[in-house]
């Protein structure tokens, strides 16, 4: 199966837009070989290779050849930096200090990822560029998709042997509500090898929000024990999204916020591909991990391995907030304010499994 080949290390034109925007690529590159492509178009994952023991590299994550698959499909959200708030808003809509706002509503009534002109489409501006780490800047505007305040966002990625590091600051002029996340999808059998059926996934988490048909929280937490959703041991993917259970098939799959347990940077979940030996730990000091199994890649989105995606040919770990958080804050707390910081940090740790499945262990 063909792979795309290792890039030039430094920024390199990536193609144009319809609009005529220029669209940069960074590669970054560890000293064992580990390489990550980074877009300023989304501040997105393109494709990240991890080196094998015969010292050759496999992509594991889904991204577009080139940019006019990002502008035709931009709401797969391939490896983007997703905002103003990632995940769904319900209603398009949220109140602050007393004071209501109407977003921009991108699914049905709903404001998914930032809205229809959410931080995925825009070009970041590059700040700082070395061979082991990027620095991408936005800036969203007061009203920017109906969010108040004027937001400074920035992404740092970073790659260090088999670990890459995103860093997310941000500042606000005015009151407002964030919660920016990567949107990356991993198949650890490498991009376009089909589907994500036979990886194991872990969960450090307890419980989790049931949703309803509007992928939105039908209420409050409940416990994992009993469901399919029961990821504190390692499960194969492709039982767990044909189980027939009443929350999967409401979405076609899983798309679901698992809340995790402890705080500051510890380990959120392992996702692991037996046939391979591969192994990812995702690690994150974020309250909540979205799962989404792809359930909405259709056949149409093209890869860089040339392929086509379908459904379930990724599985996206979402390190944010829990969903509709602005609406309800006893969930997460959304709420920047001038003079506070966001900051969130997220690591991808690979490795290469040597005991049986699931042996892997923080």
């Amino acid at each position: 199966m063909p792979r795309p080949a290792p890039g030039p290390p430094g920024p390199r034109s990536f193609g144009t837009l319809p609009d005529g925007r220029e669209v940069t690529v960074h590669t970054l590159t560890a000293p064992n070989g580990l390489e990550l492509r980074v877009l300023d178009l989304g501040a997105a994952v393109q494709a990240l290779r991890v080196p094998g023991p015969d010292g050759t590299g496999t992509n594991v994550v889904l991204g577009h050849p080139d940019a006019s698959g990002y502008a035709e499909h931009a709401d797969a959200y391939l490896g983007s930096v997703v905002g103003r708030y990632a995940n769904r808003i319900g209603g398009a809509r949220f109140a602050l200090d007393g004071e209501d706002f109407a977003l921009s509503a991108n699914e049905g009534p709903t404001c998914l990822h930032g809205g229809a002109d959410g931080f995925h489409r825009r070009i970041w501006r590059t700040v700082r560029a070395s061979r082991t780490s990027l620095v991408l800047e936005l800036v969203s505007p007061a009203g920017d998709q109906g969010f108040p305040g004027e937001v400074v966002l920035r992404a740092r990625y970073t790659v260090a042997d088999d670990v890459v590091a995103l860093e997310l600051e941000a500042r606000t002029d005015a009151p407002t509500v964030l919660g920016p996340a990567n949107h990356a999808y991993f198949n650890l059998a490498g991009e376009g090898s089909g589907t994500v059926d036979e990886h194991l996934l872990l969960v450090e988490a307890d419980h989790y929000l049931p949703v309803g048909p509007d992928s939105l929280p039908l209420g409050g937490l409940a416990a994992v024990a009993g469901t399919p959703f029961d990821l504190t041991a390692p499960a194969r993917l492709g039982e767990r999204v044909r189980c027939g259970h009443p929350q999967v098939s409401a979405v076609g799959g899983i798309d679901h916020s698992f809340h995790l347990r402890g705080s500051g940077l510890r380990r959120a979940a392992l996702l692991e591909h037996p046939a391979s030996g591969r192994y990812l730990e995702l690690f994150t000091d974020r309250p909540a991990l979205q799962v989404y199994t792809g359930n909405s890649l259709d056949g149409t989105a093209p890869g860089t391995s040339g392929r086509r995606y379908r459904q379930g040919d990724g599985v996206a770990l979402e390190a944010q907030a829990h969903p509709d958080s602005p609406n309800r804050p006893w969930l997460s707390d959304a709420v920047l304010r001038p003079g506070q910081v966001h900051r969130s940090r997220t690591q991808w740790r690979f490795g290469l499994r040597t005991g049986p499945a699931g042996a892997v262990r923080g």
